[in-house]
C-alpha cells in the first residue's frame, strides 16, 4: 500500500495512537466524510503533547519523501482523523 497525494493536496489521516509500530495498515473511501480517501495509520506515539502528530508527520514525510515542512495539520490536532496539508 502506498500514499499518493491527491490533487487537490489534502490528505485525510486516520490515526491509532499507541501501536506497536507505526504503519499504514488501510486505505478506504469513509462514507462519513463525502466519500474520499482515508489513510488508516498506527502510530507507536502516545497523544500526550503532540507526540503523535510529531510522529504521524515524520512518518508521511518519509514515505512521500518530502520534507517535514511540507504537511500542515489543518483539523484534528487532538481527534484520530486528521486532515494534512501537503504543499510540494
Amino acid at each position: 500500500m502506498n500514499i499518493t497525494i491527491p490533487s487537490s493536496g489534502y490528505l485525510r489521516i486516520k490515526v491509532i495512537p499507541k501501536s506497536q509500530k507505526t504503519e499504514l495498515i488501510e486505505i478506504f473511501n469513509d462514507p462519513t466524510e463525502d466519500a474520499s480517501t482515508t489513510y488508516k495509520i498506527r502510530l507507536k506515539a502516545v497523544p500526550e503533547k503532540g507526540r503523535a502528530n510529531e510522529e504521524l508527520i515524520r512518518f508521511l514525510s518519509k514515505e512521500l519523501s518530502l520534507p517535514r515542512t511540507a504537511f500542515s495539520i489543518i483539523s484534528g490536532k487532538t481527534d484520530r482523523t486528521k486532515l494534512i496539508r501537503v504543499s510540494q
